[in-house]
């Protein structure tokens, strides 16, 4: 087993890319190590003509995936939006992955990204002993995809102020970079593409200006779509994650797994499963990727702190921690929760009792 905390998508997933490059025999775009087809199995899954199984990556409506990587087959870029925690930077960086072999070409975004992380730097000490020059340039994983054909990732295009996100126009319409100082640029070859992601529900966020948003194409990622469906995502990830971290720990059992996500959904939805209470909604997002923090870190609690054995009382400082973002107001929210939804439940009393004991 490798010790590096957290391989890359195309490490991690290497013989499954091999097996799908073996066995692909549909037409690809130049520059992709596969076609688009074998990149959505690879995506959702299913079994190769040989009897190999690949693993789902995204699981959810297949046609979400294939209307994605179509969209990096035309001269289009790719726009991952949707509520925090819904995969879009776990998807990017899996579709990067299967397309070009190669999911490091990416630029986070924040407050504080400039130009220079989309277009190119300078190397001062080069620049300052030589002038400008190319062995003084510093590219940018835009730059370094544009001149290799593969594809970059942009995370959080929203959090990157207004008049930076715009350097990407003439990136995505001319399909080159200028760089003025040399009087020169860099063409895109063929495969070059980009895929950005972007919250709709977030703060410090700045709207895309009309002419940036006629450049991608926008694919909405949801939510699961259903309890049995978010369990499972769950459940998988938090396989991978007590594999990679190696705890002590047994695999948690799918009844607390699917208690965790019902909570989640009950809360985000404002209403019991059943219907038959309204609930107040906290403040925050409740998202997929919350709940798996949240199993995650009661499995590290029970396999060092207990017996090994995921229980109640080991998911709940997570799960307050998860719930209450706001102490005033989502504390109230949670009380009620606990008075309404949880504690009629026969088979949730030990919830209710680690619950109660830490509130």
């Amino acid at each position: 087993m490798s010790d590096i905390l957290r391989q890359h998508a195309e490490q991690q997933n290497a013989e499954e890319l091999h097996e799908l490059q073996k066995q692909d025999s549909n037409p690809r775009p130049e520059n992709w190590q596969l076609s688009p087809a074998a990149v959505v199995t690879y995506l959702v899954g299913g079994t190769l003509d040989n009897g190999y199984t690949i693993s789902a990556k995204y699981i959810g409506n297949r046609r979400l995936m294939e209307i994605a990587v179509a969209t990096l087959a035309t001269d289009r870029a790719l726009l991952l939006y949707g509520l925090p925690g819904t995969a879009k930077s776990w998807v990017s960086e899996h579709i990067a992955a299967a397309i070009s072999g190669d999911s490091t070409l990416v630029v986070q975004g924040t407050a504080g990204t400039g130009e220079e992380a989309l277009r190119y730097g300078w190397n001062y000490a080069e620049l300052l002993a030589k002038g400008p020059s190319r062995a003084a340039l510093v590219e940018s994983p835009l730059m370094r995809a544009m001149r290799d054909g593969k594809i970059a990732r942009i995370e959080e295009l929203t959090r990157i102020g207004a008049d930076v996100q715009d350097t990407l126009i003439t990136i995505l319409s001319e399909k080159n970079l200028p760089i003025p100082e040399l009087i020169d640029e860099v063409q895109a070859v063929r495969g070059f593409s980009v895929i950005a992601t972007a919250n709709n529900r977030d703060k410090g966020v700045n709207d895309l200006s009309s002419a940036l948003k006629r450049r991608f194409n926008t694919v909405i990622l949801p939510l699961p779509a259903t309890l049995d469906e978010e369990v499972d995502i769950v459940r998988r990830r938090v396989e991978d994650y007590g594999t990679t971290m190696q705890l002590p720990a047994e695999k948690p059992a799918l009844a607390e797994i699917r208690r965790i996500v019902t909570i989640f959904r009950e809360l985000r939805e404002g209403t019991t499963a059943d219907r038959k209470n309204k609930l107040k909604s906290p403040s925050g997002t409740l998202s997929t990727a919350e709940a798996i923090s949240v199993v995650n870190n009661g499995m590290a609690l029970s396999a060092y702190f207990g017996d090994g054995v995921l229980r109640a009382h080991d998911l709940i400082a997570g799960l307050l921690g998860a719930v209450v973002k706001d102490p005033v107001q989502d504390a109230i929210v949670w009380r009620e929760y606990l008075e309404t939804a949880v504690k009629p439940r026969e088979d949730w009393k030990d919830l209710y009792r680690a619950a109660r004991d830490m509130s």
